[in-house]
């Protein structure tokens, strides 16, 4: 597993290449609330599952099930907020304490080109006319509203389309209009590319 550095100190991230049995992680209650997932899924649960449980250790948490709600939305020790996912062949996680963050969301894509049939619907009318195509047509733009929409979720309970979330690549800000919430960004390229999004703790 590789730690990637945050731009917040407290947040901890963390990515690993899914490999052959690693839905041996699974606690059952885990396998349960994945229902009839085909053994693909399960590993990829997994992987996500022991990089969270790695990330938690570090803070001094045992090993425990991160079991799904029926939202979707993972579950996590108290005093911890966290995101997991993965794409075909790496998987990554975040978390954080809540004392400082209230909500999480992390993508991860293969960094590779995005469909170009796919960037209209992801990208808004302002995007199309403000980033260059070369951005446009990177997985950049799709991983930063992916993890908007994670982090937005669990608070507003609301779906989200691409169309409802504007990137401000300078500011690294991604902002929901609808409920006049701004979310800080990261951005983060090697052979994937991970999106991390936040919420801060209202003082």
């Amino acid at each position: 597993m590789e730690i990637i550095p945050s731009d917040h100190p407290n947040i901890l991230i963390g990515i690993r290449r899914i490999e052959y049995g690693d839905q041996t992680a699974l606690f059952s209650s885990e396998v349960a609330t994945l229902g009839r997932a085909v053994a693909k899924v399960r590993r990829q649960s997994g992987a996500a599952r022991i990089i969270a449980r790695t990330l938690l250790g570090q803070m001094g948490f045992p090993p425990t099930p991160i079991v799904k709600t029926r939202s979707g939305v993972p579950t996590w020790p108290a005093g911890i907020v966290g995101s997991m996912a993965h794409h075909d062949t790496a998987a990554a996680a975040a978390i954080v304490e809540k004392k400082s963050i209230v909500t999480l969301g992390i993508d991860i894509e293969p960094n590779e080109p995005l469909p170009k049939e796919l960037v209209e619907l992801i990208a808004t009318p302002r995007e199309r006319q403000v980033y260059e195509s070369s951005l446009l047509s990177m997985r950049i733009l799709f991983v930063l509203k992916e993890a908007v929409y994670k982090a937005y979720f669990p608070i507003y309970q609301n779906f989200l389309d691409f169309q409802d979330v504007e990137i401000d690549m300078d500011a690294r800000l991604g902002r929901v209009a609808k409920s006049n919430c701004t979310f800080p960004l990261e951005i983060h390229t090697s052979k994937n590319v991970i999106g991390l999004a936040y919420l801060y703790r209202p003082h």
